[in-house]
């Protein structure tokens, strides 16, 4: 984990309702925030060096699309039956999930070996860049307990007036 982050669970339970109320009495303004939120967002991800926390690739278990699928299957030189075989399973939604984490193509140096055919929804984490993120608010509070990123990008929202 990231000096100063060795907490963050504890962190992101302590700002967890302060963020709820926060959503629920600033929706509107909230609707209207994209570009300061974008901005703090960049500020976070220049500061916060991905590589010496992974702690979404050693905990998240991602949704795998076909797309992902086929992606991962070129970038490995397998077919595709072969990935799903061998590292996917099928979870209580009925997606594919990896079978287990951490993620089996994260290396012990934090590098992701299918880095350029990641899963949609790595390329997409933590998700503070979307979009209308009052739509993805709620899962950025979720994210918070587990990167550092969405923590401070949350906790700027707060500074924010």
């Amino acid at each position: 984990m990231i000096e100063g982050y060795e907490n963050l669970e504890s962190l992101a339970a302590k700002t967890e309702a302060i963020l709820k109320i926060y959503r629920k009495k600033n929706l509107k303004q909230l609707k209207k925030m994209d570009c300061e939120i974008h901005d703090l967002h960049h500020t976070y991800t220049d500061k916060i060096d991905c590589l010496q926390c992974a702690n979404c690739c050693k905990t998240l278990g991602p949704l795998i699309t076909d797309a992902d699928i086929k992606r991962i299957a070129k970038a490995l030189r397998l077919s595709t039956s072969e990935v799903v075989a061998s590292y996917l399973r099928i979870d209580e939604d009925g997606d594919y999930v990896f079978k287990k984490m951490p993620c089996p193509f994260l290396m012990a140096d934090n590098y992701c070996i299918i880095y350029e055919n990641r899963p949609k929804a790595c390329r997409e984490y933590p998700h503070t860049d979307r979009k209308k993120f009052y739509q993805v608010f709620n899962l950025s509070i979720k994210n918070a307990y587990t990167c550092p990123i969405a923590y401070e990008v949350l906790s700027g929202i707060l500074r924010i007036k």
